[in-house]
């Protein structure tokens, strides 16, 4: 059987990494073997899977075999009983391993850089881009990531122009790359006085964070200026010149950082993020050379489609991916996303799986 091959591949291979995790020169290697231990930690599921497919589908094998040669009625009924329970628990793990073989993207586990910027509405919009990016942080917080302002420039009004949040922790891309598109906050702003409802919008954008390895970045295509850090009126930051602005001449993209009062850091994190944007114009470049391969993926949506309304008056959420709508808005934008973000994954699996068994 097809399946079953496939699956033993993955056995084997399971096998070789813990051959491999014995080596001491692999556990000298901090980068091989983090390597390694992502992907047992994601086989070592999958083949427990395949082990209990295995063993029921022999208990199946026995019954029926023991029910041909039985003429006892109780007992006829014991078998009879024993192979319907096995092709249950067989029917329900083929649906497990057939998700399992859907191929991982390997950028899922790599920290990722969420931008979050204030779209049509002002100060509203402001205010909504603000509470955003603090939704992402507290989700952070209550789900064993760590998150790190990159960069951040405000608006007089105690709202957000852009944020800049670096995600690390357990599969960060794998979690937060759904959220990347146009987020709608429909309410009635403090300073509407007729209580009038407003509709205002933010953009998300989420890249994975790549490494040199990644991406081929010549210096000299860079233009770097340094300049003094100022905060929101003008105001002088700190006397020294330390924020930096990065150019990438060929693409035209520019990151500045000003939060760090080190010229270095600065420009370590305006690196991290120019590089992540260049690896997702690649990426851009690849996925429409291959045209429509993806084109039924949530993840391969337009950054400018609307993706989610948060409605307050209606105490209700809706992401437009899927249909599908979710109540108690105040909690969600304090950081409580897991039931969102579950679902999108869910329905995003249903597709890739669909898509597989076409091809098969």
């Amino acid at each position: 059987m097809e399946l079953e091959s496939k699956l033993q591949t993955l056995v084997d291979e399971l096998k070789e990494i813990d051959q491999e995790l014995m080596n001491p020169d692999v556990v000298s290697d901090q980068n091989k073997y983090k390597n390694l231990m992502v992907r047992r930690s994601e086989l070592e599921p999958v083949v427990e899977a395949f082990q209990k497919y295995k063993a029921s589908s022999k208990n199946r094998k026995d019954a029926e075999q023991m029910l041909q040669n039985e003429s006892d009625a109780d007992m006829k009924e014991f078998y009879q009983s024993e192979i319907e329970s096995s092709t249950q628990k067989i029917e329900k793990l083929e649906e497990e391993l057939k998700k399992a073989l859907i191929p991982k993207d390997p950028k899922d586990y790599k920290n990722c850089i969420i931008e979050v910027r204030a779209g049509a509405g002002g100060d509203e919009a402001s205010l909504f881009a603000g509470e955003l990016a603090r939704m992402y942080m507290r989700y952070g917080e209550q789900n064993g990531f760590t998150s790190e302002i990159l960069s951040q420039s405000d608006n007089d009004t105690g709202g957000v122009k852009e944020m800049i949040i670096q995600m690390s922790g357990p599969k960060p891309y794998g979690t937060f790359k759904f959220e990347s598109g146009v987020h709608r906050v429909q309410r009635v702003p403090v300073t509407e006085s007729q209580g009038r409802i407003h509709t205002s919008a933010a953009s998300v954008v989420v890249l994975p964070e790549v490494d040199d390895i990644d991406i081929n970045l010549d210096p000299n295509d860079l233009r770097i200026d340094v300049f003094r850090s100022s905060g929101p009126g003008g105001q002088s930051v700190n006397t020294t010149d330390s924020a930096i602005r990065i150019t990438h001449e060929p693409t035209g993209i520019t990151v500045s950082c000003q939060d760090e009062k080190s010229q270095h850091k600065n420009k370590d994190k305006a690196m991290a993020i120019l590089k992540s944007r260049l690896f997702d114009l690649e990426e851009a470049k690849r996925m429409k050379e291959l045209g429509a391969a993806r084109q039924s993926s949530i993840g391969s949506g337009d950054r400018s489609e609307k993706i989610r309304t948060y409605n307050f008056p209606q105490d209700r959420v809706t992401d437009h991916r899927i249909k599908q709508s979710w109540n108690n808005l105040p909690s969600i934008l304090d950081g409580n996303l897991q039931e969102i973000i579950e679902a999108i994954q869910v329905e995003e699996q249903a597709k890739l799986l669909a898509e597989a068994s076409k091809t098969e």
